[in-house]
């Protein structure tokens, strides 16, 4: 198993949260770029202000590392207009893979529709312009059942409006990374949640993000059925070590 193509090695905090200047932050991304392409991890996770700068990185290196970046990102609130601009954007800059946060507070509330027509609408963006989606779900603001339900809504959407070759390029992903969670509770993936992702939302393909530090853990995740990890390890994960961060 090569590991390093199951890893999303991902860096999305902003300047402000990293408590760095801008330039000194972006001197962090670059580093986490070409370490992507050093390492020839799967993909580099960024924001979309830094996607170009991927781009020109991997275009000189030439580099296969995937360049993926987040929309709306982290709570996922933004209007659908505001979703697909930003996502258009970040495919004029060179982004292959979307990951869309879900609306998932719009979820929890009832609001069913709301969330299927921007899982079609985004879905549908990516897909016609040959790029991977992934839909953000933020387990750890959901009930189990919340879990359940809203992975098997995702997975309806897709089935019901795109053929059967599409499916392996919408995935369904567990976390932002960024929720804040109260007594130390997880905030990324759990074996658990997992589970119960991968067991609603085939056929669709997984990716747990955050919360996965070793390498066994990393490997008990493929097993059972990942097929994406997202870490801002993934050095250290792939050298057999254990991640201390976050994420």
């Amino acid at each position: 198993m090569n590991i390093k193509q199951y890893l999303d090695s991902t860096y999305l905090k902003t300047a402000e949260q990293s408590g760095l200047s801008e330039n000194d932050n972006t001197t962090v991304v670059k580093g986490f770029i070409q370490e992507a392409i050093d390492e020839g991890f799967k993909l580099i996770m960024i924001r979309p202000d830094k996607v170009r700068l991927a781009k020109e990185m991997i275009t000189k290196a030439n580099s296969k590392v995937l360049i993926g970046t987040v929309i709306s990102f982290p709570e996922g609130t933004d209007s659908l207009d505001q979703k697909l601009a930003e996502a258009t954007q970040a495919i004029e800059d060179g982004a292959d893979e979307l990951d869309f946060v879900c609306n998932y507070e719009a979820f929890k509330r009832g609001d069913i529709d709301l969330v299927k027509n921007e899982i079609y609408s985004g879905t549908l963006l990516a897909l016609e312009n040959h790029k991977i989606v992934k839909w953000i779900i933020e387990v750890a603001a959901l009930t189990d059942a919340q879990i359940i339900q809203i992975s098997a809504l995702i997975k309806n959407v897709i089935i019901s409006n795109f053929k059967e070759d599409c499916f392996q390029n919408v995935f369904v992903k567990s976390s932002t990374g960024f929720y804040k969670t109260e007594n130390g509770l997880p905030n990324g993936a759990t074996f658990p949640s997992i589970i119960m992702m991968l067991e609603n939302a085939s056929p669709l393909p997984v990716k747990a993000a955050g919360g996965v530090r070793t390498y066994e853990e990393a490997q008990e995740m493929i097993r059972l059925g990942v097929k994406r990890i997202g870490t801002s390890a993934a050095k250290t994960i792939a050298n057999g070590e254990t991640a201390t961060g976050s994420y």
